[in-house]
């Protein structure tokens, strides 16, 4: 059987069969360059196969309502409920049934880079895309769980053509249409998962917008959360008009400077 140069298996690895018999001929080649590349195949196959596999659970929530006779499935999902700053944002999803998005996943599991590749995947592959933004003065007025549900209520009605049923990351979305409510949706639904990267990729955009205006603040660096460094900005500086005032560290800054 013909000897193959190492530059020849590397061409031929993709193409055999799993019954070739030359798998065999292969792995007794005593060459230690033909091992490792054998090696480093296999173990991209693996990674393959586990991406593939993780999909396949994502999309089970979605391959149920399809089988239903459901056809277009949004994803709903918010970004920064938790922070001192910035508003709430919302996305909401419909992928097509066809669609596959190797690597997505919730979005606090992704790095930024893997974020942003992602997000401009799906906008590509997307059938339509809502985005909802609730500022932190209507946060204000609100509280943040209603701020939540009116964003994610908006970026449900942003939505052309419009969705027939919702899948939701544990809240309940203040509108008529069928809905599931999924914990950890954003980690078991590729809609969810997907509307998490758009909310999340663009609410830091947004954050990094205010960097620029208020750059003492560090709002690019942690996102209006509160760290150690937002708070010092905070007693050092003040608040600004994107901090959310009912937030009980912002509060006692406030108050703290009414006393002084």
């Amino acid at each position: 059987m013909k000897r193959y140069t190492v530059k020849d298996i590397e061409a031929l690895l993709p193409k055999l069969g799993a019954d070739d018999p030359r798998w065999e001929m292969l792995r007794q080649d005593e060459r230690k360059s033909v091992q490792a590349l054998l090696a480093r195949f296999e173990r991209q196959k693996a990674r393959r196969h586990a991406i593939e596999q993780r999909w396949e659970e994502l999309m089970r929530y979605e391959r149920e309502l399809y089988a239903a006779g459901v056809r277009r499935i949004a994803g709903i999902d918010e970004a920064g409920r938790g922070p001192l700053a910035g508003p709430v944002v919302a996305a909401a999803v419909i992928l097509p049934k066809d669609a596959y998005l190797p690597g997505l996943d919730d979005s606090k599991r992704l790095t930024p880079e893997k974020r942003e590749v992602l997000f401009a995947q799906i906008e590509a592959c997307a059938v339509a895309i809502g985005i909802g933004i609730v500022s932190a003065a209507e946060i204000d007025e609100w509280n943040i769980y209603e701020a939540t549900k009116q964003a994610m209520a908006k970026a449900v009605n942003a939505l052309s053509p419009p969705p027939e049923h919702l899948l939701v990351d544990a809240m309940a979305v203040p509108c008529p249409l069928p809905q599931q409510r999924l914990i950890k949706g954003d980690a078991n639904s590729a809609s969810i998962a997907a509307a998490s990267v758009i909310a999340k990729v663009t609410r830091d955009r947004w954050m990094k917008e205010l960097d620029r205006r208020y750059p003492q603040y560090g709002f690019a660096r942690h996102m209006g959360y509160g760290t150690p460094e937002h708070f010092e900005a905070i007693r050092r500086y003040g608040v600004t008009p994107e901090h959310r005032r009912s937030f009980a560290p912002v509060r006692e800054v406030l108050k703290a400077s009414e006393q002084l």
